[in-house]
């Protein structure tokens, strides 16, 4: 059978986390995000306090810092071949890292692209910015504004790559999970 590979995308303080935790609860697979894991290992590494928001605003090369994230992701989705689960959720996918590297401006080599079509996605689910639960926190720094702008990179990236990205509606944690799993049918 097919694996199901469904992305769970949107700026910062959208809910992921959290529609990811229900989702794990409910005993699903899922993929995390592998900027959050670097954050926290760099705060091991380099003392708590030496590192306060998400390593991108303090790289020396921003560039092998998106590499790096891009072979993560795509370690992530080669890593789905040996999983049991047919259904598999990511938080964030391979493209993401193109639409930050748009919307710092950052240009990018064809590979950077080339990878995004060659993995290819079943369901991109995102979630939009939602001003009454967003929250800062310690890895993230954007302003809501911010977030604002990296949710239109998001869905230009993915529809750009031909993906239609199917946007979570606001509601709890429940409702939000319950229009995922309702809509995770692949054709």
């Amino acid at each position: 059978m097919t694996k199901k590979r469904i992305v769970i995308t949107g700026a910062p303080g959208t809910g992921k986390t959290s529609v990811i935790v229900k989702l794990e609860e409910a005993k699903f697979f899922c993929f995390h995000e592998v900027i959050r894991a670097m954050t926290q290992e760099a705060k091991k590494s380099n003392g708590s306090n030496s590192i306060v928001s998400n390593p991108i605003v303090s790289v020396s090369d921003p560039y092998e810092f998106n590499t790096t994230i891009l072979k993560a992701r795509i370690k992530q989705f080669t890593d789905a071949s040996s999983k049991e689960d047919d259904v598999l959720f990511y938080d964030r996918g391979i493209p993401d890292v193109l639409a930050y590297m748009d919307y710092f401006n950052q240009p990018y080599e064809d590979h950077f692209l080339n990878e995004c079509k060659r993995y290819i996605y079943n369901r991109i689910f995102i979630l939009p910015p939602w001003k009454e639960i967003y929250r800062s926190d310690e890895e993230r720094y954007e302003s809501f504004e911010q977030a604002q702008e990296i949710h239109h990179h998001l869905v230009n990236t993915y529809s750009r790559l031909g993906y239609d990205c199917i946007e979570v509606p606001f509601g709890t944690i429940t409702e939000r999970n319950n229009f995922i799993l309702k809509n995770i049918t692949i054709d």
